[in-house]
């Protein structure tokens, strides 16, 4: 159960990409949608960093965009890679699949490729990490999927079931403390006033899209902490993309590193957003994830992703 609580937890904890220490190996992200510009100070009477950190603390916009999917038909490309040890590519599976939300919902396979090492004898997928990706970027798409932003835990569901309940919330809440994740605590908890004296903050402005002009507000690890210090923040970095014209959060990222006797892990996980239509609506775009994760006695696992929302079109 620890193994399933853990990797649900990696797995829902966004972001949007930042500059941090990438794990060095094959990363199948080459799409480029930010450009930055410079450093900022922000000055304006209306604006502080309290004001930013209110924002990501009470943002609703990444729940109602997965929310809203279940309006329009889209195209996704899903390129998912498993690594061995030695950081080389072992599995690849490609989907192509278009999601039809005119009329009833269908899920309908364009193209599927796999190669290498992806499933068991049983047709279960090898690794976990990817058995729980199928969950969170398929079913997502499924307006049963988020029946609430904080669904509470369902009386005789099985552990697993509660679990997805809370993974509901998990992925919508950065900045919240994680009840219920063993070992981890309040360590997801970066803006609590204990926590905020190990970390930085730091302003951009960048362009995303080519067309959007945004803050890229960046909260990092200080770096002149003691390395004992360092180790017990999970959280390495964080940054999230505010449109400048209504401060909407359009990006986040998130940099995640822990080590015990009992499991470890390195996470950078991130999500896009973009406006459609009336260009109040925003919709995911681009969820990339690159991670390695080992828990006592089980096989370490090595994954990335990169997923690809195209053709947003509005039904009815």
């Amino acid at each position: 159960m620890v193994r399933f609580v853990v990797v649900v937890f990696l797995l829902c904890i966004c972001a949007f990409s930042g500059s941090a220490q990438q794990i060095k190996r094959f990363n199948p992200d080459t799409v480029i949608t930010i450009t930055l510009d410079s450093p900022v100070v922000i000055r304006s009477a209306r604006l502080s960093t309290q004001t930013f950190i209110n924002k990501i603390l009470n943002d609703t916009s990444f729940y109602q965009a997965f929310r809203d999917m279940m309006h329009y038909s889209f195209t996704a490309e899903n390129r998912i890679f498993t690594y061995n040890k030695k950081n080389k590519v072992e599995g690849k599976i490609y989907r192509k699949i278009y999601h039809n939300n005119k009329g009833p919902y269908k899920m309908q396979f364009l193209t599927k490729q796999d190669s290498g090492k992806v499933f068991k004898k049983n047709g279960k997928y090898q690794l976990y990490t990817v058995e729980m990706f199928d969950y969170i970027f398929m079913n997502a798409y499924n307006s049963d999927f988020i029946a609430s932003m904080e669904a509470p835990a369902v009386k005789g569901k099985g552990s697993n079931e509660s679990y997805k309940d809370k993974l509901k919330t998990l992925i919508f809440r950065p900045g919240h403390p994680i009840k219920g994740i063993p070992f981890i605590g309040n360590k997801t908890a970066i803006f609590t006033p204990n926590m905020r004296q190990y970390y930085d903050y730091a302003f951009s402005s960048a362009m995303y899209l080519d067309t959007i002009p945004v803050y890229r507000f960046k909260v990092s690890v200080k770096p002149d902490l003691s390395g004992w210090t360092k180790d017990d923040l999970m959280i390495k970095e964080m940054v999230t993309i505010f449109d400048k014209r209504d401060l909407r959060i359009l990006g986040r990222y998130i940099d995640m590193k822990w080590d015990n006797l009992a499991f470890d892990f390195d996470v950078q996980m991130n999500i896009e957003m973009a406006p459609f239509e009336d260009g109040e609506t925003l919709l995911p775009t681009k969820i990339t994830y690159q991670g390695n994760w080992d828990i006592a006695f089980k096989k370490q696992e090595r994954a990335s992703f990169l997923i690809l929302h195209k053709g947003y079109k509005k039904e009815k």
